[in-house]
């Protein structure tokens, strides 16, 4: 029987809250985590009697020890971990100050690394586990400047996902690592950003949030290391590292606008 806890980060809406829905809905088992405790307990409401949620900073690696802590405590296990906690920033890197940048990687990467390395040996003693990525397009291809170090964040978390796929590989085969790659996705995630910016819900051609986390639930039932939120995305990659310039413009996006 498919009985999977699922730990989801920045579940308190947009991509997280989707993905704790549709996973209530398989009947799974959802420990939620972020930071407004009102909005997870709502998102909580909506999955359902087998949700936990657990207001917690995952920028604090206590914080995400505790979010360990509460899933065995309640469930006895994980199954899968997906780290989807991350903020932008619309900042040129001319503009960037150290606390910009700081807070690009704390929230972006170091809340990751957080993550993996609390679930880890868990999945290590069972031999199994899934570790989920929530990386973006611009980790692969840095279409907009004024995302410069969110972008760098995303590049980073790509890296680290990749190298803990390669140290697992051969001695805990059970274990996938995947980096999970969106577009852009009709969320707050404009608004929210370092520095304001434009409401990611009006700019055309944006995915909506329950197609991203339908193929995210797809991701889970069939782990693989790189997936993109829609197929086109791969053959984006790589005609961007095909190029000599590497300067194709991202499609309905002029790369010198401040989105």
């Amino acid at each position: 029987m498919d009985d999977k806890v699922v730990v989801i980060t920045g579940a308190s809406a947009g991509i997280g809250a989707a993905l704790a829905e549709l996973a209530g809905k398989k009947g799974w088992k959802v420990v939620l985590a972020a930071r407004r405790e009102p909005e997870l307990r709502q998102v909580a409401a909506r999955v359902g009697a087998e949700a936990l949620p657990v207001a917690a900073d995952v920028s604090r690696r206590e914080d995400v020890r505790r979010i360990m802590d509460a899933a065995l405590a309640r469930f006895g296990q994980v199954d899968v971990w997906v780290n989807n906690a991350g903020r932008g920033i619309s900042k040129l890197v001319s503009e960037l100050t150290d606390e910009d940048f700081d807070e690009m990687m704390r929230v972006n990467v170091k809340s990751a690394l957080y993550g993996m390395q609390a679930v880890l040996p868990h999945f290590q003693s069972r031999g199994r586990g899934h570790i989920i990525n929530v990386s973006s397009m611009l980790g692969r291809v840095p279409y907009v400047p004024v995302r410069s170090a969110y972008n760098a964040a995303k590049h980073a978390l790509n890296a680290l996902t990749a190298n803990l796929r390669q140290e697992l590989r051969e001695r805990y085969p059970g274990i996938h690592v995947t980096a999970f790659l969106p577009g852009v996705v009709a969320t707050e995630f404009g608004v929210n950003a370092l520095g304001g910016g434009m409401d990611s819900r009006k700019i055309p051609g944006a995915q909506s949030v329950e197609e991203t986390a339908a193929v995210l639930l797809d991701t889970i039932e069939r782990p693989r290391p790189d997936v993109y939120s829609r197929p086109e995305y791969r053959q984006q990659v790589i005609a961007y590292y095909s190029s000599e310039d590497l300067a194709i413009p991202e499609p309905g996006a002029p790369a010198n606008k401040r989105p």
